[in-house]
Formats: C-alpha cells, structure tokens, sequence
C-alpha cells in the first residue's frame, strides 16, 4: 500500500531510483528507470491535451454577455499557451528518449561529466550538468541585461 508520503516522493507514478553500492553510473537498470519517468510523463501530457481538446469543444459557447465571452477567450487562450509549451516539452521528452536508446543520457552535453541522478529525476530533460547550467544561466542575463 502507498501512504501519503510515499505519493509525494513519486515522479510521474515512478519511485526514486536507489542506487546500489559500487553500481556504474548509467546502466541498464537506470536508462530503464528514467524512459519509465519519461513515458509517464510523455502519457500525462497527452492526456491533458486529449482534455483540452474536450474541454474546448465543450465549453465553446457563443455568450451573448462580451464580458463572459471575454473571459472564455482568455481562458482558453492561456490554455492553449500552456497546450503550446506541453507541446515543445513532449519534443524534448522524445529526444531525451533518444538519448537514453543511443546511450548518450546522463552526461552534460557541455563537459561530459555525469548530470547525476537527483538532477535527472529532478529534471528529466536537463542536458547540462549544475555547474554548466549555472554559467549558461549568469551568460545569459548579462547578454540580456
């Protein structure tokens, strides 16, 4: 049985990994562990979008109040904005996926060092490790700043 607890420790319904003594970094067990979290995630995204789309068709009124109108407008573009960014998330989970069939997941795509796997079940997608997203981080508000 899960308690309450046990649910907040969970990512995407999958429980953290507990790595065993003296185990390699990135191995089979682990590329397995996180393509469950990403096809979790993958899942839940789809179904939120599916429920978009009904909530969309269903709540689609002509209201004859414009301010009601209005607020649906809204509400439905804000919905639509978050479906946007779910959308370039889910492009992201399927090249991370591809990263985890070709070997490459785990390790910073600038310096190569193991992203480790708290940040990784953190953040499924991340491709720096902290260091390197801290600096690409300071880069970029000097460049927008």
């Amino acid at each position: 049985m899960t308690t309450s607890k046990d649910k907040n420790t969970l990512i995407h319904g999958i429980p953290p990994y507990q790595p065993q003594d003296g185990e390699e970094y990135m191995n089979e067990q682990q590329y397995e562990h996180f393509r469950q979290i990403l096809l979790a995630w993958r899942q839940e995204l789809m179904e939120e979008a599916g429920r978009t789309v009904t909530h969309l068709q269903d709540e689609a009124a002509n209201l004859p109040d414009p301010a009601d109108r209005a607020t649906q407008e809204e509400e439905f573009a804000l919905e639509l904005r978050t479906r946007d960014r779910e959308r370039k998330l889910l492009k992201r989970i399927e090249s991370t996926i591809e990263k985890i069939d070709s070997g490459d997941y785990g390790f910073c795509d600038t310096c190569g060092i193991e992203i480790g796997l708290r940040r990784l079940e953190a953040r499924p997608t991340a491709e720096l490790c902290i260091d390197c997203k801290e600096l690409a981080e300071i880069k970029e508000k000097q460049v927008a700043g």
